[in-house]
C-alpha cells in the first residue's frame, strides 16, 4: 500500500504537452471512441483522464516514502514498451511519465500490452485492494471508464437519468458483455431495420430511375406582406448544396408568374454548376429577417416569428383536403445516392415527393391517438421550456418537445419506436437494448426539424453544435432507413464500434442516480475522487437532455433508470437539485437556483467527497471556466470542504475550431487541480510567508508552462492551482493582527483582510506576465513611474497577452471551409462585428486594478467597454484620435516639414484636439498650451501622447505609405530612447500571426534606420 506521506506522480509533475496533444487529437471522435455512443454535454477527452488517474494512481520513485516493491514491479513491466530503465530512481520516474504521455494515445488505448502494463502499475501500487475511483458528476462517463481501463473499481453517479443511461451501458453492459454485446447488437439492429424499411418504404419511395432518396432538404415560408405582393418567401440560410473544392452545385431561384388571377406569387428554383461564388444568389433571411425574392420587400423579425407562430414552426407543409401543398415548409432539393453511379446527387422535388409526406401526414394521425402501456402518448407531448439564448423555438410555436419533429419524422420515429418494442418482448438478451435505445437517440437527434445541411461535407449537420436548440429556417430531413450520417445504419455502426473495441477483461463500473451533495457511500471507501463538476450556469445540462428523455422513456418503457427518483409525478429529467445556476437561464422557473444555490452545491459535493476518500486518498477536479466568479466558487468549495490543493496540471482538451474560440480569448485547456483531504490539525498560516512564497511560486510555474506551449488565458487559470498551494495547506491564513485572510474578497478594497488572497494573485500573474512580455521588471510600480512605460501599453501588452492561444499565436482564425449555423438573434439587424479583440470585463479589471491601471482613463482611447466585455480598439479605430480631421498623408507631410526643420524634434500627436479644430501635428518646441481630450473621450482621461500613441502613429504612417514621414518619426523616436523600439518589437510578439496590427508592426521595424 502507498503510505499517506508518499507523493503521488500528479503532485510531482506531468508530461502536459504530450498528453495535450492526443486530448485534443481524440476529440475528432476517432472509431470506437466513447463520443460517437451518445451526445453528452461538455464529455472529458478520454486522453486526458486516462493519464491524470494513472499520475493520481501510481507513487512517486523519488519520494523517500515509495514502496521498493513497486519500484522492482515497475522496472520489470516497463521496459516491454520503452527499453531498459536505468538505474537510479529519477530514471524510474521518467520512464514512468513517458509511459503515461504514450498510454494517453488514443491508438494504444486497447493495446493488450499497454492495458496489461497499466494494471500492472496500478496492482503494484495498490495490491492490498483495488482502488475504487469515484466520480459523482459522472456526465458522459470518461473518468469511471478510464478507472476500469486502469484495472480499477469505479462508482459513477450522477442526476440525471440519460446520463445514467449512457454510463450503464458504458461500464456496466459492454465491460460485462463486450464483443458479444456487439455482435447481438449488431444481430438484432439490422432485424429491427429490416422490419422498419417494410413500414416506412411508402413513405420514402425511390426514384424511378433506381436512386434513392437519402435527405430531403426543406425551408420554412413565410408570406410577404406588401400590400401589392404577397408572394411566398422560402427562408433559406444558404442556396449552395455542395460547396467541395471539386464540385460546386447550387440552387437559383427565380420568381413564377401565377397562372391565375388572384393565386400567390411563388418561387421555382433550378440547380446549376456556379464558376464563382457571386452566382450563387444570397440567402433570403438573416436573424430573422426575411426578404422578398419578388418585391425586395424586408419581412421584420416580429412578423416572421408571428407567422411561424400560427405555423407551429413551419416545419409542416400544408395540404388542402385532395393532398395538394397549399402553405408551409417548402421543399427545395432532394439528395439522392444511385447504386450504380458514385457520390450524391440532386434533384428538384416531383409531386411524388409531397404525396409521399401527405400519407406519412396521414398515417401519423391514427399514432396520435395512441397510448402506450406506461400511459405516455406515443409523440412526446411535455412542454418545451423557453430559455433566452438556449431555447428560442418556442417563440416560433414550437411549444412541444414532439413540435421539433416534422409529420414524418414523428411517424418514422415512432415506427423505429414500436417495432424496437415488440422485438424487445420475450428477448432473454434484455442487456442488448440499453445499447440499441442509444442508436434509436441518435436517430431522433438527426432526424428532427432543426438540422442544417453541411454543403462542404454534403452531409447533415446535428443540430446540438453548441449546448442549445437555436431555429433553423432551412432543414434537412434525413431518410433513417438508408446508410447515410444520422440515419439507423450509422448509428448502429457507431455503437457497435463502442463495444467492439471497448478493453478486454475490465472490472465492471457501478452506476446510481444520485446527488453530489448525499452520494450513497460510507466514510472513507474510496481511493481516488476524480471529477468534472458543473459551472454555474456554462451548460444547463436536464433542460437540454429531455429531449433524448422523452423519446428514451417511450423506448425503454418503464426503465427504472429513466425516471426521477426525488420527484415522481414529474415527467422530464430531474431539475430542482441540479446543481446549476438556472435562476440565470430562466428566473420565473427556477427563482431558488441562485447563485448562492449553486456554491453552497458545490460546497456540499466538495465536502461529501472528503468524506468518502481514505485518509490516504487523493482526489483531483476538472475545471475550465474562463471568469474570476467562476474560479473563486469552484476554489472556496475545494477549501470549504476540506481539501488542500497540490498539484495544478492544464491540460489542452479544446479544438480550436469550435465556434466560441473564435475571436475571444476561451479556454483551450482544462485545469486539473490536484488535492488531498486536508488534516483536521491543520496549522494556522502567517500571511506575510504567504505573500512571501507567491512571486516566486507563480514565476517558476509561469516559465515552466509556458515551455509546455501553455499561453495566454490558459496559463492566467493554470496559475491559480500553485498559488492555492501555498494558501490551502493551512486550517486559515492570518494577518500579524489575527485577521483572517480570506480567499475572495473585495478587489478595491486596500486591507489584506478585505481584499482577499486571490486579488493578490493575479496582481503577481499580471506582474509577472509583463515582465515577460516587456523584459523589465517595470510593472512592480504599482504606478507609472520615471523610465516605466506608460499604463496604456502595459494595458494593451497585458491585454494582447491573456488573448494567446496555447500552443499556437494569437486568436484562432475563421477558416474558408467553416460551416456555421446562422441562429436567430433578437435584434431586428445584425450588428456590424467591431475590429479588435475582447476579453471579459472581470478579467481584465482583475489584472489592470493591482497594477496601477485605470480602465476608466484609457475608455474611449484604448479601449471600449460595453455589456461587461473590455474591447481593445483596432490600430485603424485610433486614427482620428491622433490626426485629428486632417488625412494621414497631410499629416505626414506636417511631419516631413517639421523633421527637414529640426531633425530633432520630439513629435507629439492630436490625441487632445477640440471638436472642428484641425490639429496640427506638435514638436517639443511648440508654445501653444496642451489641447483638451478629443470628441467621445471622458473626464480625467489622460492626455499627454505615449509611447503607445506613437508606436501607433508610425503603424498607420506604413500603411498609408508615408515612407518619408515614418522614417522622420522612427529617428525622433530612436533619439528619444528605447521605449518605442521595445514596446513595438513586443507587441509585434503578442499579436496574432495573422493579423494586420503584426504586419504593420514588423514592416515599420524594418524601416528603422540601423
Amino acid at each position: 500500500m502507498i503510505p499517506k506521506e508518499c507523493k503521488r506522480l500528479a503532485e510531482v509533475d506531468f508530461p502536459i504537452a504530450v498528453v495535450s496533444k492526443h486530448a485534443v487529437r481524440e476529440k475528432s471522435g476517432p472509431k470506437g471512441h466513447i463520443s460517437t455512443l451518445h451526445l453528452w454535454w461538455a464529455r472529458r477527452p478520454l486522453a486526458a483522464c486516462r493519464a491524470v488517474l494513472l499520475a493520481l494512481l501510481l507513487p512517486d520513485p523519488c519520494d523517500s516514502h515509495c514502496p521498493e516493491e513497486f519500484k522492482d514491479k515497475a522496472r520489470k513491466l516497463l521496459p516491454e514498451v520503452q527499453g531498459k530503465v536505468g538505474p537510479i530512481d529519477k530514471d524510474l520516474q521518467q520512464a514512468l511519465f513517458k509511459f503515461i504521455g504514450d498510454f494517453s494515445n488514443w491508438d494504444l488505448s486497447s493495446n493488450q500490452t499497454y492495458l496489461e502494463i497499466s494494471r500492472g502499475l496500478v496492482k503494484a501500487a495498490h495490491p492490498d485492494e483495488t482502488p475504487l475511483v469515484v466520480d459523482p458528476f459522472a456526465g458522459g462517463g470518461s473518468i469511471p471508464l478510464e478507472a476500469l481501463r486502469l484495472g480499477c473499481e469505479a462508482f459513477a453517479s450522477d442526476l440525471n437519468p440519460v446520463a445514467c443511461l449512457i454510463l450503464k451501458v458504458i461500464l456496466e453492459d459492454i465491460p460485462r458483455y463486450g464483443p458479444s454485446l456487439a455482435e447481438k447488437l449488431r444481430r438484432v439492429g439490422l432485424e429491427i431495420k429490416q422490419s422498419v424499411e417494410k413500414e416506412l418504404k411508402q413513405i420514402y419511395p425511390p426514384d424511378s430511375d433506381g436512386s434513392l432518396p437519402i435527405a430531403y432538404l426543406w425551408a420554412r415560408t413565410v408570406h410577404c406582406e406588401s400590400p401589392n405582393c404577397g408572394a411566398e418567401i422560402p427562408l433559406v440560410r444558404s442556396f449552395w448544396l455542395s460547396k467541395k473544392s471539386n464540385r460546386k452545385i447550387a440552387l437559383k431561384p427565380k420568381v413564377k408568374r401565377p397562372k391565375e388571377k388572384g393565386q400567390a406569387l411563388e418561387v421555382e428554383f433550378e440547380i446549376f454548376e456556379p464558376i464563382t461564388e457571386n452566382d450563387v444568389s444570397p440567402g433570403t433571411v438573416s436573424r430573422a429577417k426575411a426578404i422578398c425574392t419578388h418585391c425586395g420587400n424586408v419581412l421584420h423579425p416580429e412578423r416572421v416569428r408571428a407567422q411561424l407562430h400560427f405555423q407551429r414552426g413551419g416545419a409542416d407543409v400544408v395540404f388542402d383536403e385532395k393532398g395538394n401543398r397549399v402553405g408551409g415548409a417548402r421543399l427545395l432539393a432532394v439528395v439522392t445516392k444511385n447504386p450504380s453511379k458514385q457520390g450524391r446527387h440532386y434533384r428538384l422535388p416531383t409531386s411524388q415527393d409531397y404525396e409521399a409526406v401527405w400519407k406519412a401526414i396521414k398515417g401519423l394521425q391514427k399514432v396520435i391517438a395512441t397510448k402506450l402501456p406506461n400511459s405516455l402518448s406515443a409523440i412526446p407531448d411535455e412542454i418545451l421550456p423557453l430559455m433566452s439564448g438556449t431555447f428560442n423555438v418556442p417563440i416560433y410555436g414550437i411549444s412541444r418537445w414532439g413540435d421539433l419533429f416534422t409529420a414524418r419524422q414523428k411517424f418514422s420515429l415512432n415506427t423505429w419506436r414500436s417495432i424496437f418494442t415488440l422485438k424487445q418482448k420475450g428477448k432473454a438478451e434484455e442487456y442488448v437494448f440499453g445499447s440499441l435505445a442509444l442508436v434509436l437517440s441518435r436517430v431522433a437527434m438527426c432526424g428532427m426539424s432543426l438540422t442544417n445541411w453541411n454543403a462542404f461535407a454534403e452531409k447533415m449537420q446535428h443540430t446540438f453544435g453548441r449546448q442549445a436548440l437555436p431555429m433553423v429556417w432551412d432543414f434537412a430531413e434525413v431518410v433513417s432507413i438508408r446508410t447515410t450520417p444520422g440515419a439507423w445504419q450509422n448509428a448502429l455502426d457507431l455503437v457497435y464500434d463502442v463495444a467492439n473495441l471497448s478493453p478486454l477483461k475490465s472490472t465492471l463500473g457501478q452506476v446510481q442516480i444520485s446527488d453530489a451533495t448525499a452520494v450513497p457511500l460510507p466514510d472513507t471507501t474510496a481511493t481516488v475522487w476524480f471529477t468534472d463538476p458543473p459551472y454555474y450556469f456554462a451548460v444547463p445540462y436536464a433542460d437540454l437532455s429531455d429531449f433524448f428523455f422523452v423519446w428514451l422513456k417511450r423506448t425503454l418503457l418503464n426503465h427504472p433508470m429513466l425516471r426521477d427518483p426525488f420527484d415522481p409525478e414529474n415527467l422530464l429529467t430531474p431539475k430542482d437539485r441540479e446543481l446549476c445556476e438556472m435562476a440565470h437561464w430562466d428566473p420565473e422557473r427556477y427563482s431558488h437556483k441562485d447563485k448562492s444555490f449553486f456554491e453552497e452545491g458545490m460546497r456540499k459535493a466538495f465536502a461529501e467527497g472528503r468524506r468518502i476518500l481514505k485518509d490516504d486518498g487523493i482526489g483531483c477536479v476538472v475545471f475550465a471556466h474562463k471568469t474570476t466568479e467562476g474560479w473563486e466558487a469552484l476554489l472556496t468549495g475545494i477549501i470549504q470542504g476540506g481539501w488542500t490543493i497540490t498539484g495544478s496540471w492544464p491540460i489542452a482538451t479544446e479544438m480550436g475550431s469550435r465556434l466560441r474560440a473564435r475571436e475571444s480569448a476561451v479556454l483551450a485547456t482544462s485545469v486539473h487541480l490536484v488535492c488531498r483531504p486536508r488534516p483536521q490539525n491543520a496549522p494556522i498560516g502567517d500571511w506575510g510567508d504567504v505573500l512571501r512564497e507567491l512571486p516566486k511560486r507563480v514565476g517558476d510555474w509561469m516559465e515552466r508552462l509556458q515551455s509546455e506551449g501553455i499561453r495566454g488565458a490558459d496559463l492566467v487559470f493554470a496559475c491559480i492551482g500553485p498559488a492555492l498551494e501555498i494558501y490551502s495547506r493551512y486550517s486559515k491564513v492570518v494577518d500579524a493582527e489575527e485577521r483572517e485572510i480570506p480567499l475572495g474578497g473585495d478587489p478595491e478594497a486596500t486591507e489584506p483582510h478585505r481584499k482577499g488572497f486571490l486579488s493578490y494573485v493575479w496582481e503577481v500573474v499580471g506582474r509577472t506576465a509583463l515582465e515577460h512580455v516587456l523584459g523589465t521588471p517595470e510593472a512592480r510600480a504599482r504606478n507609472s513611474t520615471a523610465g516605466a512605460l506608460e499604463e496604456d501599453a502595459r494595458l494593451t501588452a497585458l491585454f494582447l497577452w491573456t488573448l494567446q492561444s496555447t500552443n499556437g499565436n494569437g486568436v484562432r482564425e475563421k477558416k474558408e471551409n467553416d460551416e456555421e449555423t446562422e441562429e436567430d438573434e433578437e435584434e431586428e439587424t445584425p450588428k456590424k462585428k467591431k475590429q479588435g479583440y475582447n476579453l471579459i470585463f472581470d478579467v481584465v479589471r482583475r489584472f489592470a486594478q493591482p497594477l496601477g491601471i485605470h480602465l476608466p482613463e484609457w475608455e474611449g482611447r484604448v479601449i471600449e467597454i460595453e455589456k461587461g466585455v473590455v474591447r481593445l480598439l483596432s490600430v485603424k479605430e485610433r486614427g482620428k484620435q491622433l490626426f485629428g480631421e486632417e488625412s494621414i498623408s497631410v499629416a505626414g507631410f506636417r511631419i516631413e516639414e517639421q523633421a527637414r526643420r529640426d531633425p530633432q524634434m520630439k513629435f507629439d500627436f492630436a490625441v487632445g484636439a477640440e471638436t472642428g479644430v484641425v490639429p496640427k501635428i506638435k514638436g517639443r518646441r511648440s508654445k501653444s498650451p496642451p489641447p483638451p481630450f478629443a470628441k467621445g473621450g471622458k473626464e480625467g482621461i489622460k492626455r499627454e501622447t505615449t509611447t503607445l500613441d506613437r508606436v501607433h502613429a508610425a503603424m498607420l504612417l506604413q500603411a498609408s505609405g508615408q515612407t518619408n514621414a515614418l522614417r522622420a518619426l522612427l529617428k525622433a523616436e530612436q533619439d528619444r530612447g528605447p521605449d518605442f523600439i521595445r514596446l513595438a518589437n513586443a507587441l509585434s510578439a503578442l499579436y496574432p500571426k495573422q493579423s494586420e496590427e503584426k504586419r504593420l508592426l514588423d514592416a515599420m521595424l524594418l524601416a528603422i534606420p540601423r
